[in-house]
């Protein structure tokens, strides 16, 4: 006797066409290659460590100065939602970051690992995690409030977190260590809040040209770490089979995460569109804000620190295109609040978000 199915037949789970690979995580890469070949020493040394001082500053301005508060503030209503991606964000990452350290020296090394404690701080993405909720036709409003929260939390708790949790591998939490904090990333990010009620005209204005600004103060952060690096000769202690350890961690990681924030907010009672948001908000981590942070934590350190992270913000690229893609699959109750549909009927010229993966934060 053939037995009978219910419902609608699950479709099969397939590849995209073409992953996301992203081209920036390339020019990320060249970088550190360049950073190999010729590494800056001596007065070279000196001037770059200057200028990438002068553009995590830069960096972190800018941040500020895009952040509309109106909008963070227009937010507040959906909290518990807000809530749940910062709680997996500054929360649940670390405590699974914690969980970790028995890892040590067996698979992961002290440095390595010190970089992968660090990524479960680093705050969550905005563009990438509003791409991929689009594409899933989840709630989009929700995620760009919720990444907008996190980023601005993480201003504050990231650096705190990892003077708390990493100790002197992060320069714990001396004056100096918090003073140098402060100055390069609070002053500025308050100065671009407080001034961008006169300069928020140019910058959308000029969005494209600053967008590379951003990238390249980024790529001039990651030689300066790297060619540290490679003037102390700490790349000795990374092996093939180790970096395929920390691979192997990671995707673990990225893993539990996908699924405690999915199977987490239903439990919560929240719906799909506002699970969707809350899973690409709450599993991601932002390469744009940990990159400049590291530099600023580590010193000269920063090379091995910001490693994992690199690696985990392409691994979430790939994966979080597939299950986007097969989410967009799924069927979606009209008239849902929050979802993309329920948003049309109430604005019909409303503006979606691309359905294309941006990938700078």
């Amino acid at each position: 006797m053939t037995p009978r199915t219910t419902g609608r037949p699950r479709r099969p789970l397939r590849l995209p066409s073409r992953l996301p690979v992203d081209g920036y995580v390339l020019a990320l890469l060249g970088t550190v290659a360049l950073a190999a070949l010729l590494p800056a020493s001596g007065a070279a040394a000196s001037v770059t460590e200057g200028a990438s001082t002068g553009a995590v500053a830069l960096l972190f301005f800018l941040y500020g100065a895009r952040l509309s508060t109106r909008e963070a503030l227009d937010g507040l209503r959906h909290w518990r939602l807000h809530l749940s991606v910062l709680g997996a964000t500054f929360l649940l990452f670390p405590l699974l970051g914690l969980a970790a350290r028995g890892l040590v020296p067996g698979v992961l090394t002290p440095q390595l690992y010190s970089g992968f404690l660090f990524l479960c701080l680093v705050p969550s993405t905005i563009q990438s995690s509003i791409a991929f909720t689009s594409i899933a036709r989840g709630n989009v409003p929700a995620a760009i409030c919720a990444g907008s929260f996190s980023s601005l939390a993480g201003i504050v708790l990231t650096p705190l977190l990892a003077a708390l949790l990493l100790g002197n591998s992060a320069g714990g939490l001396s004056a100096d260590a918090l003073l140098k904090i402060v100055l390069q990333l609070l002053v500025p990010f308050l100065a671009g809040q407080i001034l961008r009620r006169w300069v928020g005209g140019f910058l959308v204005r000029h969005k494209k040209v600053l967008g590379y600004a951003d990238r390249g103060s980024i790529l001039l952060v990651v030689y300066t770490a790297f060619s540290q690096g490679m003037v102390a000769g700490i790349w000795h202690l990374v092996t093939p089979a180790r970096l395929g350890a920390l691979l192997a961690v990671e995707a673990v990681l990225l893993a539990v995460m996908l699924a405690l924030t999915w199977y987490g907010a239903g439990r919560l009672g929240f719906g799909r569109a506002d699970r969707i948001a809350i899973q690409f908000a709450g599993s991601k981590k932002s390469l744009a804000a940990g990159l400049p942070m590291a530099s600023v934590l580590f010193g000269p350190q920063a090379s091995l620190a910001v490693l994992p992270l690199m690696l985990f913000h392409q691994m979430q690229l790939m994966v979080c295109a597939v299950i986007a893609k097969r989410r967009s699959h799924d069927p979606e109750p009209a008239g849902v609040p929050g979802t993309p549909a329920a948003a049309a009927a109430a604005a019909p010229g409303a503006v979606h978000a691309p359905e294309v993966p941006s990938t700078g934060t």
